[in-house]
């Protein structure tokens, strides 16, 4: 199974640019679906803060319907605040399918059209009443991050790398 994130019509190129970076360290693919809000210049990705862009496997399709033929996604979780259920009431797991977790716009999120039909994998986070929905990368970073727990961590190192700092840099004087 592989993890895959499904931007819908991104709109905030500095929420991108964090969730590209939070793809590039889980090993998720990152799927865009136009129109975009910005740009995907190399200069205007440096601006946003990708700092990791060699280690995104990112790609771009001009609706959702060729995202959907494209990638014959089969698993979709869609990550709306009108979701009925919790992340931990969702099986993030291992399965055959790869898992795309769909993540709608910043100002409207996911066009009702496409949610209606999806209504047994719409997943709220839950959330005080005062706020009714959080920042789209921190959204994004939880629920990989649920996706991850679910299935032990598979793939992540939990050491800083020998070349940078090393597993035991807490324990040395």
């Amino acid at each position: 199974m592989s993890l895959h994130v499904v931007l819908f019509q991104p709109e905030i190129p500095q929420n991108t640019g964090n969730i590209m970076r939070t793809c590039a360290a889980t090993h998720a693919t990152l799927h865009l679906i136009e129109p975009l809000g910005f740009s995907l210049s190399e200069k205007s990705l440096k601006r946003y803060g990708v700092n990791y862009l060699e280690h995104v496997d990112y790609h771009r399709y001009p609706n959702y319907e060729s995202f959907l033929e494209q990638t014959n996604a089969k698993r979709l979780i869609f990550l709306t605040r009108y979701g009925f259920k919790r992340p931990d009431q969702v099986d993030l797991g291992h399965h055959e399918d790869d898992l795309y977790l769909v993540f709608g716009r910043e100002s409207t999120g996911i066009p009702k059209s496409i949610l209606k039909h999806h209504l047994d994998t719409c997943v709220r986070l839950p959330m005080s009443e005062q706020v009714r929905s959080l920042n789209l990368a921190n959204t994004v970073c939880t629920i990989i991050y649920e996706a991850h727990r679910q299935n032990n961590y598979q793939g992540l190192s939990l050491f800083e790398p020998e070349e940078l700092k090393g597993p035991d840099w807490l324990l040395q004087d």
